[in-house]
């Protein structure tokens, strides 16, 4: 029996077993963890590939999109060394990514085409977090822009305020915060930069 390539038996690992994608660094594959309606944070767990319920969210903000991060990739010392010193690590995750859609899509462990427009560098405890800022491939309303500087302005600072809140602990100050924005320019080279820290750590 033969079968379109490619044919995968079992479902793949969502972070080493798919694509980062044809399209990239441009357009890449995302796998979304959350949506904008989850009151929950779902985080990927890294042995089994299934979703693993992380924690409540502490704060009453919603995330402003869909979020995941992008397969066979890994933030280690090429991305933190992308971020001018601002880091001396990376955080060891795969690269996160944001993801608007006009349409509501409410459900989570799904892969999409991702169109990168940027990306915010965040600094958490010394380590590079950086959310790459992108749009549903061919969306009716989003699919057009380009660069971060396309999307409304109030919309990225809504990203931004989510992101540096978002781990506060009652009585302590935050330690994570957006050290910048950035185009698709740099957020190309913080993609290029994951991938290889993904091989050195993983292997092709």
């Amino acid at each position: 029996m033969s079968f379109p390539a490619p044919f995968y038996r079992w479902r793949p690992h969502p972070w080493h077993g798919l694509e980062l994608g044809a399209g990239a660094p441009r357009v890449v594959t995302a796998y979304i963890e959350i949506t904008p309606f989850d009151a929950v944070k779902y985080e990927l767990d890294k042995t089994t590939g299934y979703l693993r319920v992380d924690r409540p969210q502490r704060g009453s903000a919603m995330p402003p999109a869909l979020y995941g991060f992008v397969p066979r990739t890994f933030c280690g010392e090429r991305t933190a060394a992308l971020t001018d010193g601002e880091a001396t690590r990376g955080d060891e995750d795969p690269l996160d990514i944001c993801v608007l859609s006009e349409r509501p899509i409410m459900r989570s462990d799904i892969i999409l085409n991702a169109k990168v427009l940027g990306g915010l560098q965040m600094i958490d405890n010394d380590e590079a977090d950086d959310k790459l800022v992108a749009v549903l491939q061919n969306d009716l309303v989003w699919g057009e822009c380009e660069e971060l500087d396309d999307l409304p302005t109030n919309l990225v600072e809504r990203l931004t305020h989510y992101f540096s809140t978002y781990k506060l602990v009652p009585g302590a100050d935050s330690r994570a915060r957006i050290a910048r924005r950035y185009g698709f320019e740099h957020a190309a080279k913080v993609i290029a930069a994951a991938v290889d820290d993904y091989a050195a750590m993983y292997g092709e």
